[in-house]
């Protein structure tokens, strides 16, 4: 039994090679090993880039017709195609093509509008691109089983994030993500609108961002914005705009974090916000217990609250008392030193306590593991260690004792900002345990020599250091 051997003819020529040692490769590729002078490559493949487009464009030796109709026109797209090229890309136009040579393809106009890019595309493999048109080619890619535009739309829209536009785009990516399935382009849209929401609140694409989208991001404590009260006013825009079912409405406004906002602004929105006064009963027990948490020492609060839950969970927040911008120019130089003070606590009565930290910032750091030491092998000299082994290193400590901060413990936050396509945005974000005062792995991928390091604007690191003071219970409340 078993497969006939196929005739000596039918071998692939690689395998020749290989089964007969190198002394029986081509010549081409025998002084490609050797290292002989005389070898060179002739590379005309731009040439055939540009036959593969002419052939496209006057449709010579074409074997198939491709009609293209849209809603939106009378008229069809018509392109004069070669079976063998579109079949190379697509097994979708393999089977299409496989018993007839003219072929009717229905589009939305959004992508009927690109089809020529696309079909371009299969013929000589690249293709020019702009945000608004991102979406319709993934979509092409997607419906025709081009695997590698596909990946290579997903690619450039995941980079593209941070760019500048007039509508934004990053919620209608993250919607198109989640409608296609795309779970790592739905987590870093997501990861950008958390880290730079403020910039989002005050675009045009705010007002388009779904129920899903608001509830998922208003459970997140990594969203960066001024105050918890910015927020509660974007979303009270947003509530006035989509006017959601009355469920909806309250899930959302019992997703703010009310503690986090103080009595007076408090006191303010109770007399003045209409969406307060209209769900007032979904949210007067949340209320009721930001004004008690606001009167009562944290001590105190935490013997009858549980104080571990997200409500009392400071959000990045970018207002003075929570923290401090800290710009340190040519950062590969030398170390440098700054210290800044912040409230105690988002409870009101800590508002009259200051903490004072102290932060130092080293550029080459060396951890203890590269440290010079004496051995007896080189006769006492000290190992030469070359300085670009050491890391950047950041370290944050309160310039006061511990019993200072009975009931309290601090989360740091520290935000690098970077720009991109002429915003400055947080690209990255390094958060430290309560019980640690460095952060780990501290700009270990950045490169804070070179000029051109994305980490620098200007030459110049961009941080914002935020103080998250967390509340903890030291009497476990029974349930």
């Amino acid at each position: 039994g078993g497969n006939p051997t196929p005739p000596r003819s039918w071998v692939p020529r690689a395998a020749w090679g290989a089964a007969l040692g190198r002394s029986h490769l081509p010549t081409a590729q025998k002084a490609d090993l050797s290292g002989d002078t005389t070898a060179a490559t002739i590379n005309h493949s731009l040439t055939l880039l540009q036959r593969l487009q002419e052939l496209l464009q006057n449709g010579n030796g074409s074997d198939s017709v491709l009609r293209v109709r849209s809603a939106a026109s009378d008229e069809a797209k018509v392109f004069h195609t070669h079976q063998l090229l579109l079949s190379l890309q697509s097994e979708v136009f393999e089977s299409l093509l496989r018993n007839q040579s003219v072929v009717t393809l229905h589009e939305p106009p959004e992508t009927a509008a690109l089809f020529d890019k696309f079909i371009r595309y299969l013929y000589c493999g690249g293709v020019s691109i702009l945000l608004h048109q991102a979406i319709p080619l993934h979509q092409l890619a997607s419906k025709y089983r081009v695997w590698g535009l596909q990946r290579g739309v997903a690619e450039y829209m995941r980079s593209h994030l941070a760019s500048e536009s007039s509508q934004g785009h990053v919620v209608g990516w993250y919607h198109y993500a989640v409608r296609v399935g795309d779970t790592a382009l739905q987590e870093s849209c997501l990861q950008f609108l958390a880290w730079n929401l403020s910039a989002v609140l005050g675009s045009a694409e705010w007002g388009s961002v779904s129920v899903e989208l608001l509830l998922l991001l208003l459970e997140r404590s990594d969203l960066v914005l001024h105050s918890e009260l910015e927020l509660y006013t974007a979303v009270e825009g947003w509530l006035s705009r989509r006017q959601p079912e009355a469920p909806v409405a309250e899930r959302v406004l019992r997703a703010i974090r009310y503690p986090m906002i103080a009595p007076s602004q408090l006191f303010r929105l109770q007399a003045q916000s209409a969406v307060l006064a209209r769900h007032r009963g979904a949210v007067q027990d949340l209320l009721f217990q930001a004004f008690q948490f606001h009167a009562a020492s944290p001590l105190h609060f935490a013997k009858y609250f549980d104080v571990n839950c997200s409500m009392f969970l400071p959000r990045n927040y970018l207002a003075p008392s929570w923290g401090s911008q800290w710009v340190i120019t040519n950062p590969a130089r030398d170390d440098r030193s700054t210290s800044f003070q912040t409230q105690l606590g988002p409870s009101s009565h800590d508002a009259g306590k200051r903490v004072t930290w102290n932060v130092l910032f080293s550029p080459r750091w060396l951890p203890v593991s590269l440290r010079p030491v004496y051995s007896d092998s080189v006769s006492g000299a000290i190992q030469p260690v070359r300085i670009e082994d050491g890391r950047p290193r950041l370290v944050i400590t309160p310039a006061m004792s511990s019993p200072d901060f009975a009931g309290v413990t601090f989360q740091k936050t520290v935000l690098v900002g970077v720009r991109q396509q002429g915003r400055v945005l947080v690209k990255h974000a390094y958060s430290f345990h309560q019980s640690s005062d460095e952060a780990p792995d501290f700009l270990a991928h950045a490169d804070l020599q070179k000029r051109t390091s994305e980490y620098l604007i200007d030459n110049s690191l961009h941080l914002h250091i935020i103080i998250k003071p967390v509340y903890h219970a030291l009497i476990k409340v029974k349930k």
